[in-house]
C-alpha cells in the first residue's frame, strides 16, 4: 500500500496543490437539457446572517467553485435575473448547506427550461426511470466484483467503495494530467485496477486465510484498509470535484419523453456490453464456470481439483478492474472526487443483498432495481437525500426476503 500510494502520489500535481484543494469551498453546475451549461452567471455565497463570503462567474461548462473561510454553513445564491431568457428556478434561486472540515460541497440548484412534462420534452417520471438504469447499471459494474468475492472467499470487503474510487483518479490524472484521451486512460485504470486487486489478495487477504483470521476481523481489516486508503485519496487528489478533460458540457438529446447526453448514452452501452460479456464468461468459459464452483462450495470445489487461490485470484483482479470502469464512468456523469467509492459503497451493498448474496446475477439484477428506485425516489424526496432510499430498499428486503431475489432459502442450525 506504502508503494502504491508513492506511486499515485508521483502522478498527482504535488502535496502542496493538493493541500490547498483540500480547503473548504462550495462548487456547483448550472445547466438544463436545452440551454446546456449556463455561462457567465454570477454566484454568490454569503454567511446565514448575509455576510458575504466571495463571488464566482459560471465558466463555458457552467461551472462555478468558491473558496471559504472555513467549515459551517454558508447560503449560495443565484441572482434571480441573470438566467438566460426562457430559464427559470423551479425551486428557489438559493440553498444553504453545512460544509464540513476539508470538504468540496457540491449545491444543487434546480432550474426548467420549460421542457418537462411538455410534449416535446421531457416527462420528469421517464426521465428518472431511465437516469435510475444507468445509475443502476454503474452500481452494478462495481457490485458484481463485491458480490463474487464474498461468494468465493466470504470476506464483506467495505475497501471494495475505493478500488471505485482509485479508477476514476487515475484515469483523471491519465486523461488531464498525462494529455491522454479518456478512452484509453480508463482502459489503463482497468488494468491498474486489477492489479490493486491482484495486491490485495496476494499481500493481504491470502495470507490472512493462511493465518486462519476469521471473517470478523477480516471485515474490520477491510474497514481500516477503506478509511487510509480514502483519507489518502483525500490528500492526493484534494477535496474539490474535478471533470475530464474529454466530453465536458454536452449538450441532452431530446428522445422524446426523455433526454440524454451523449457520454451518458455511451455509458449505458459500455455497462450493458461490458456485463454481458461478465455474463458469457461466467457461462460459458473454464475460469467461468470455476468461479462459481467455489462460490457454491469451496471445499468441494478444491477437492474436485479446481486450483481455489487462483480462482480467487482472478475474482480479485476482475473486481478490480469492473469497479475502476464503474468509476470512470461514475466521474464522467457526476465527477471525480476523493470519496465517491465511499458513497456509492452502501448502494453497492443494497443491490448485492438485494439481488442475493455471492451471486453476480444476483447482484445485477439487485443494482438496477437500486438505481431505478433511488432515481425514482426524487419524486417524493429531496435529491439531497435520495441515497437514503437505497438503505430503505436493503432493511425492507431483509425483512421480506432475506436471501434475497435470485438466492435460495438456507436451513440454519
Amino acid at each position: 500500500m506504502v508503494l502504491f500510494t508513492a506511486g499515485l502520489a508521483a502522478l498527482a500535481p504535488g502535496a502542496a496543490h493538493a493541500a490547498e484543494d483540500a480547503a473548504e469551498q462550495v462548487s456547483g453546475t448550472l445547466r438544463t437539457s436545452v440551454s446546456g451549461p449556463i455561462s457567465g452567471v454570477e454566484v454568490v455565497v454569503t454567511t446565514p446572517d448575509g455576510d458575504e463570503v466571495g463571488t464566482d462567474e459560471t465558466d463555458d461548462n457552467g461551472r462555478f467553485a468558491v473558496e471559504l473561510p472555513g467549515p459551517g454553513q454558508y447560503t449560495v445564491t443565484v441572482p434571480e435575473d441573470s438566467l438566460p431568457e426562457g430559464v427559470e428556478f423551479n425551486s428557489g434561486n438559493s440553498r444553504t448547506v453545512t460544509v464540513d472540515p476539508g470538504r468540496n460541497q457540491g449545491v444543487i440548484i434546480g432550474l426548467d427550461d420549460g421542457s418537462r412534462n411538455s410534449g416535446g420534452g421531457n416527462v420528469r417520471w421517464v426521465q428518472l426511470l431511465v437516469d435510475g438504469f444507468r445509475f443502476g447499471l454503474l452500481i452494478a459494474m462495481a457490485a458484481v466484483g463485491l458480490s463474487l468475492i464474498f461468494g468465493t472467499t466470504g470476506l464483506t470487503n467495505f475497501a471494495h467503495g475505493e478500488l471505485v474510487t482509485i479508477g476514476a483518479i487515475v484515469a483523471y490524472f491519465i486523461n488531464v494530467d498525462g494529455g491522454v484521451p479518456l478512452i484509453p486512460a480508463a482502459l489503463l485504470a482497468m488494468v491498474i485496477g486489477a492489479g490493486i486487486g491482484a495486491l490485495n489478495e496476494r499481500l493481504l487477504w491470502r495470507p490472512l486465510r493462511r493465518r486462519g483470521t476469521g471473517l470478523v476481523a477480516a471485515l474490520v481489516i477491510s474497514i481500516g484498509l477503506s478509511l487510509l486508503l480514502r483519507y489518502g485519496y483525500q490528500i492526493i487528489f484534494g477535496g474539490s470535484s474535478e471533470a475530464y478533460a474529454d466530453y465536458r458540457g454536452q449538450r441532452a438529446v431530446d428522445y422524446g419523453p426523455f433526454t440524454l447526453t451523449d457520454k451518458d448514452l455511451y455509458s449505458i452501452f459500455v455497462a450493458l456490453v461490458v456485463l454481458l460479456l461478465v455474463a458469457l464468461m461466467l457461462q460459458r468459459t473454464k475460469i467461468g464456470k470455476a468461479m462459481r464452483a467455489v462460490a457454491d462450495n469451496r471445499d468441494l470445489a478444491a477437492s474436485s481439483g479446481i486450483d481455489v487461490n487462483r480462482v480467487i485470484l482472478v475474482v480479485w483482479m476482475m473486481g478490480g478492474a469492473l469497479a475502476a470502469l464503474g468509476g470512470v464512468l461514475l466521474g464522467l456523469s457526476d465527477e471525480v472526487q476523493w470519496d465517491m467509492g465511499f458513497r456509492l459503497l452502501l448502494l453497492m451493498f443494497a443491490g448485492v443483498t438485494l439481488g442475493g448474496l455471492g451471486t453476480a446475477y444476483g447482484a445485477l439484477v439487485g443494482s438496477i432495481v437500486v438505481g431505478v428506485f433511488v432515481q425514482m425516489s426524487t419524486l417524493v424526496v429531496p435529491n439531497d437525500i435520495k441515497y437514503v432510499g437505497g438503505l430503505l430498499l436493503l432493511i425492507v428486503i431483509l425483512m421480506v426476503r432475506p436471501q434475497g431475489i435470485l438466492g435460495s432459502r438456507v436451513r440454519v442450525g
